[in-house]
């Protein structure tokens, strides 16, 4: 998961920046756009505010953002797997074969992965 971070607030930035440090990525490479300005037509983008529209409301945890995150990250996932799925009853078109499986193990590494956070926060 590759997360932008792009706020106005300069300390909403600065805090995401810290928690998110191990997703960050520049705006071009990312999987999801966090941002504290409402959005249109874009699907990475991640909205952070204190209204009841937005995909986080503040105040918030560094669990919830990250849980939050990774949840919309499944569901963008999701969508581009939805639509290879097409594709997939091809016999001879083996990258999308490949592109499935490494989905379905990396989706497998973050449930574990999150299974051993969970326990290590309690």
């Amino acid at each position: 998961m590759k997360i932008a971070v792009e706020c106005k607030s300069p300390l909403l930035q600065k805090s995401l920046e810290l928690f998110l440090s191990r997703y960050l990525s520049s705006t071009k490479k990312c999987d999801i756009v966090v941002r504290d300005v409402e959005c249109l037509n874009d699907n990475r983008c991640f909205y952070i505010s204190s209204s009841p529209k937005a995909d986080l409301v503040k105040p918030f945890s560094k669990s919830q953002l990250v849980l939050a995150l990774e949840n919309r990250y499944k569901i963008l996932k999701y969508e581009v797997v939805e639509n290879d799925d097409e594709v997939l009853h091809d016999p001879l078109n083996f990258d999308i074969l490949e592109k499935r499986i490494q989905y379905l193990t990396t989706e497998y590494q973050q449930n574990i992965l999150k299974a051993v956070r969970a326990f290590y926060e309690k």
